[in-house]
């Protein structure tokens, strides 16, 4: 144990010069480590598991566009991620990790569909809906999650998945809004399937709706005729967020 006269020395010379923080730098990892992976519905999407809930929020013409040119919410966006996606989120520890655009942004209002190449694991996403009248009444219908590939997959996803009109390959709307939601674990053998309930509303977003908080209210409804629906997905499978989607349905609108 020091004594007395060894702490008086130790405090009677110069305060040692510390280093110079660069402050930029720890905030940036501060904030990156903060964001745990976004799925399911939601633009800005905050996962929580334990009783916490999630909090979500998401979001005519063009050439073809793949999951790498789907641009996030983020002013800050992150290189592209192993499989060439770019996005903005990185986790650590038991937090998912995404590097790319999540699966409500890989859609956005007036842009064409992304191209998505099939998931490793043999997870695919289906969708059924009804044909229905023109207004813009929401469209209940469900997604069915099924694992076509040769070995169990256990994780969580949200208890929606993304929905998205379109026609022609063209945007028409995509699932968005703020919303509380819960985790749903997902433990899949070869074969088996796992069904949410889901919606869309048969209406025309523009980019404007996108950049906002929330879609307009006075969205116009899409004329007859038929129209395409598909689902996507990010599922958390050994900490690392997977994107899944299927093909799309033909819903008749009118």
């Amino acid at each position: 144990m020091a004594t007395e006269p060894n702490l008086r020395e130790l405090f009677r010379g110069d305060t040692p010069t510390l280093p110079a923080i660069d402050t930029a730098s720890v905030i940036r990892r501060s904030k990156t480590r903060r964001l745990p992976a976004q799925i399911g519905i939601g633009g800005a999407f905050t996962l929580a598991i334990g009783g916490l809930g999630v909090a979500g929020l998401q979001g005519l013409g063009g050439t073809a566009q793949t999951a790498s040119d789907s641009t996030v919410s983020s002013a800050e966006q992150a290189p592209a991620g192993p499989d060439g996606v770019k996005g903005m989120m990185e986790g650590e520890g038991t937090d998912a990790v995404i590097k790319r655009a999540p699966a409500d942004r890989i859609n956005l209002c007036g842009g064409p569909m992304a191209e998505v190449a099939p998931n490793e694991l043999g997870l695919v996403l289906t969708v059924a809906f009804p044909d229905t009248a023109v207004g813009t009444a929401p469209v209940v219908g469900t997604a069915t999650l099924t694992n076509t590939g040769a070995n169990p997959v256990a994780g969580y996803t949200a208890p929606s998945p993304a929905i998205t009109l379109s026609r022609d390959g063209i945007v028409l709307w995509h699932s968005n809004g703020m919303m509380i939601q819960s985790i749903q674990d997902v433990s899949l053998a070869p074969g088996e399937s796992l069904e949410f309930a889901a919606s869309f509303t048969p209406v025309v977003c523009g980019v404007e709706d996108d950049t906002a908080e929330a879609f307009r209210t006075d969205l116009p409804p899409v004329p007859a005729g038929d129209y395409h629906v598909s689902a996507a997905a990010d599922v958390t499978v050994d900490g690392n967020a997977v994107l899944v989607t299927g093909p799309a349905e033909t819903v008749r609108i009118g």
